[in-house]
C-alpha cells in the first residue's frame, strides 16, 4: 500500500517514528517537513491531501501539534477526508463510517506506541458502505457544488 506522511514541526518526530514504523510493510511517500525548524501546517496539509485526491498514494497521513491545523488544511482538497484521531476507537469508526482518507494526529498529545496502534487499527478498518455510503456521496454532492 502507498501511503504520504507529511507533518509541520510539531509533528516532525512522530512523522518520522511512523514513516519508520510503517516501512516494513508499505511504500511511504514522505512530503516533509524533514526537521523541527518551524515551518506553517498548511503547506504540508494540502500536499498530502493532493497526493490522495489525485491517487499517487491509497492513504495519507499528517502530523502537526494537535493534528487539527494539518487535518483542516488536508480537507480544503476536495475529495479529502481526513480525521483527527485520539485513540484506537476512533480511527476505527473514521474508517467504518466516514470513509477517512486521511489521518490526522496530533505530535503534542500522542506517545509514539499509542500513535502505532491508532495508524495500525485505521489501516486495517475497512468501510462499512451501506447507510454510510449514502451520507459520503452528500459530502461529494456539495463538494461538486
Amino acid at each position: 500500500m502507498k501511503i504520504v506522511i507529511a507533518a509541520d514541526h510539531g509533528g516532525f518526530e512522530l512523522k518520522e517514528h511512523i514513516k519508520s514504523f510503517l516501512a516494513k510493510e508499505h511504500e511511504i511517500i514522505d512530503l516533509g517537513t524533514n526537521s523541527s525548524d518551524s515551518v506553517n501546517y498548511p503547506d504540508y496539509g494540502i500536499k498530502a491531501g493532493e497526493a490522495v485526491a489525485s491517487g499517487v498514494a491509497n492513504f495519507g497521513i499528517v502530523v502537526c501539534g494537535t493534528g487539527i491545523g494539518i487535518g483542516i488544511a488536508a480537507n480544503k482538497v476536495k475529495g479529502i477526508r481526513a480525521a483527527l484521531c485520539h485513540n484506537v476507537e476512533y480511527a476505527k469508526l473514521s474508517r467504518q463510517h466516514n470513509n477517512a482518507n486521511i489521518l490526522s494526529l496530533g505530535g503534542r498529545f500522542l506517545d509514539p506506541k499509542e500513535a502505532e496502534e491508532i495508524v495500525v487499527c485505521w489501516l486495517e478498518t475497512p468501510f462499512e458502505g451501506d447507510r454510510h455510503k449514502n451520507r459520503i456521496n452528500i459530502i461529494k454532492e456539495y463538494e461538486e457544488k
